[in-house]
């Protein structure tokens, strides 16, 4: 087995695995700006802890939006952040539509703020996977948007090292590592979210309603004292 850590928005076998591990924690302007998570700075000395152990893959993905992307409030008149909805339409398929909550503009491609946050230790990293680049659609998850309009290279790169197990941190855990870990678990992969690895932005909704709907999905919630990363620790 071979497990891989994922790195969510940081702004990003016989139990024998290949684990790996995505993050969406290391954003800037998730981390501390315009989308800042409360307590998500409080998450980096754990996930660089995570870090050092013998993932087979580590990978980062990073919001890396257009100015124009469909997500952000001041994109549509009238509209508020983290209080508006808005329809989207499938580009090709009008028959098909997601309903998304309004941001404040944040991770804009070539700015301080979609930068990887200088607390992490990227040269442990193997790989920054962007993603939120097609600007009509939402992604939170870092395999594709809810339409699939948009999907990524992350189900190649765990199917080419032979990943079985994944491991989901970052930011926010009730919506980019939510979305990743449901997807990775979805795609066949035993996932798990570190909790002390990840923040959400609504906390008592994500306490008391979040969690149940992920494990639903497959995905277990584990520690990074537990056992399961315990199996990882005893690879080195």
């Amino acid at each position: 087995m071979k497990y891989s850590l994922w790195l969510s928005s940081i702004s990003p076998h016989s139990f024998h695995p290949q684990a790996s591990s995505p993050s969406p924690f290391a954003h800037s302007n998730i981390q501390n700006g315009s989308l800042a998570v409360p307590q998500g700075r409080d998450i980096a000395p754990v996930i660089n802890t995570l870090l050092t152990l013998p993932f087979a893959l580590k990978i980062a993905t990073r919001d890396w939006h257009p100015p124009n992307h469909i997500s952000f409030a001041d994109n549509h008149p009238g509209a508020v952040p983290l209080q508006s909805y808005h329809t989207i339409t499938h580009p090709t398929d009008p028959t098909k539509s997601d309903t998304t909550l309004l941001w404040p503009r944040h991770c804009v491609q070539g700015t301080k703020g979609a930068e990887l946050v200088p607390e992490l230790d990227v040269v442990k990293i193997d790989e920054v996977l962007d993603k939120g680049l097609d600007p009509r659609v939402e992604m939170y998850s870092a395999f594709w948007d809810p339409m699939r309009v948009s999907v990524s290279s992350l189900g190649d790169t765990l199917r080419r090292n032979g990943v079985t197990h994944v491991f989901v941190v970052g930011l926010a855990a009730d919506y980019c590592v939510q979305s990743t870990a449901e997807s990775a678990a979805e795609e066949g992969y035993q996932t798990f979210i570190v909790e002390e690895g990840t923040r959400p932005v609504m906390k008592d909704t994500w306490e008391k309603e979040g969690k149940k709907k992920v494990e639903a999905k497959g995905v277990k919630i584990v520690s990074i004292d537990g056992e399961e990363i315990a199996r990882v620790r005893r690879l080195a």
